[in-house]
Order: C-alpha cells, then sequence, then structure tokens
C-alpha cells in the first residue's frame, strides 16, 4: 500500500466514532473480540467487522492465543497520519496568535470606552 493510500486508510479508520473508542480501549492492552465488545451496544459481529477495518488500515494486529485472537494497537502506523496533521501546526498557532491579537485590541478598545463613560 502506497503512503497516500495507507494515510487515506488510517483516517477512514479513524473516521468512526466506535472504532476510534476500540483504539482508546486498545492502547490500555490487549484485548479479545467479546472483551472489546462488552462496552458497546452492537454485536460481536459488528465489532469484528470494525477491528477488521483497523487491521486493514495497519493500526492493530490480532495475535492467535489459542481459541481467542486477540488485537492490540500499532501506533506507530499513526505516525503518518500525526505527521501529515503536524503541518498544519504552524497555521493553527499563527490563527489564534491572531485572535490573542483581536481580542487584546477589542479589550483596549472596551478598556477606553469605559473610562470615557
Amino acid at each position: 500500500m502506497n503512503a497516500s493510500a495507507n494515510l487515506d486508510a488510517v483516517f477512514a479508520a479513524l473516521a468512526d466514532p466506535t472504532r476510534r473508542a476500540i483504539l482508546s480501549r486498545l492502547a490500555e492492552g490487549q484485548a479479545s473480540v467479546n472483551e472489546i465488545a462488552a462496552p458497546f451496544e452492537i454485536s460481536q459481529p459488528a465489532v469484528s467487522r470494525h477491528l477488521k477495518v483497523l487491521e486493514r488500515a495497519g493500526l492493530i494486529e490480532r495475535g492467535v492465543d489459542e481459541q481467542r485472537r486477540p488485537a492490540r494497537l500499532k501506533a506507530e502506523n499513526m505516525a503518518a497520519a500525526v505527521d501529515w496533521l503536524a503541518e498544519f501546526r504552524a497555521f493553527w498557532g499563527a490563527s489564534f496568535d491572531q485572535l490573542d491579537d483581536v481580542l487584546a485590541q477589542m479589550k483596549q478598545a472596551e478598556a477606553k470606552d469605559a473610562g470615557h463613560d
């Protein structure tokens, strides 16, 4: 899978709140499908489908432990998504700096207006 397709798969996998919750659970340690499914109001087969999406995106891996296939987080594969998002950090930093400047100007104008009342 090329880098762009991998990034697409990661963001597609992360777009679903159930899959994000599954990743959060797996950040605590590996778990079986039944353990992962327990807090959700969806069926075990539905959780299995979410796990397949996460696995195809390279965000989890599935082991074999007798009859279980525990899932575990592969957080390093989120690195491409984090790197891509980091490209926008400078934009957001500049935007927040501009907002701070506008708010400071508004406070100064408010203070001047209050002093003339």
